[in-house]
């Protein structure tokens, strides 16, 4: 348990641009990942993959610009290098790109060296791509190892978004000690492919319609603007970049500038905005 604990809250006095809460939006760019991660040779399933760079990515490109929105997008370097003017793109647009692991992989199936080597490479290539290297990390499915925060704390980076302790951001204690690593926190409740993945092979099937998924977001940002905290929402270009699904961000977003005035930024931003407030 204390390979990763949550410690002190850092919930600011106060946001940027007299905001009433923060808008953290994020997007998980896996891709082609899930089936080149399990050695798939699914054609189907690759496809389905391709969805996100060719229908997903630019919609939410549209819609961000359109609103004028920064958001983060965390990127499994496979995805970067098979889509590197995607990458590219997003960073001109004024958006963060953040670590996703190297091919979506699984960090508890892995010993030490190998998380810590595929981490360290993911951020190399991300960098080489980019021109900008990553200072945030969220591990692949939230998949969180006894050795995460160790390699993660000795990258350097500002923050982690994979756990779910809290909603307002916290420090992360590495054997209760502070280890420099701050937490913005998830939730599968803020997660769109827990409402619409559907289990090919199995008998899952989405049971939820997006009005009601809308409804659920809404709910959660009504309560991060009453309590002056984060709304925090994770996505994906190849689920939520759907036509029949987009429609729920750009509802969203509507409902949330109607509460009045808010803080749109990135995970890094609203990271280090915390750790000056909170310092």
């Amino acid at each position: 348990m204390n390979r990763a604990r949550a410690g002190r809250s850092l919930k600011p006095a106060s946001w940027p641009q007299g905001g009433a809460c923060a808008v953290a939006l994020s997007f998980d760019s896996d891709h082609d990942t899930f089936e080149l991660r399990d050695g798939g040779r699914s054609i189907s399933a690759l496809s389905q993959g391709q969805f996100g760079p060719r229908q997903g990515i630019p919609r939410i490109r549209r819609l961000l610009a359109r609103e004028g929105i920064p958001a983060t997008f965390f990127v499994p370097a496979v995805s970067a290098i098979h889509y590197p003017d995607e990458q590219r793109e997003l960073i001109a647009s004024g958006h963060e790109i953040g670590l996703h692991g190297w091919i979506h992989e699984r960090n508890t199936l892995l010993d030490a060296q190998t998380e810590r080597d595929l981490q360290m490479r993911a951020a190399d290539t991300l960098e080489q791509i980019t021109g900008v290297r990553p200072v945030g990390i969220r591990t692949p499915s939230w998949d969180f190892s006894d050795n995460t925060l160790r390699i993660t704390a000795d990258m350097g980076l500002l923050y982690d978004s994979s756990l779910m302790a809290d909603v307002d951001c916290y420090e992360l204690l590495l054997d209760g000690k502070p280890s420099g690593v701050i937490e913005l926190p998830v939730e599968w409740i803020r997660d769109d492919a827990a409402y619409l993945v559907m289990d090919r092979w199995g008998g899952l099937r989405p049971q939820i319609a997006p009005h009601d998924i809308l409804k659920i977001f809404i709910a959660e940002f009504d309560a991060a603007y009453d309590e002056g905290g984060i709304f925090q929402l994770t996505m994906h270009p190849d689920i939520i970049g759907h036509r029949s699904r987009i429609w729920i961000v750009e509802a969203l977003v509507a409902h949330i500038r109607s509460r009045g005035k808010v803080w749109f930024a990135t995970h890094a931003d609203v990271v280090r905005h915390v750790k000056a407030d909170c310092a």
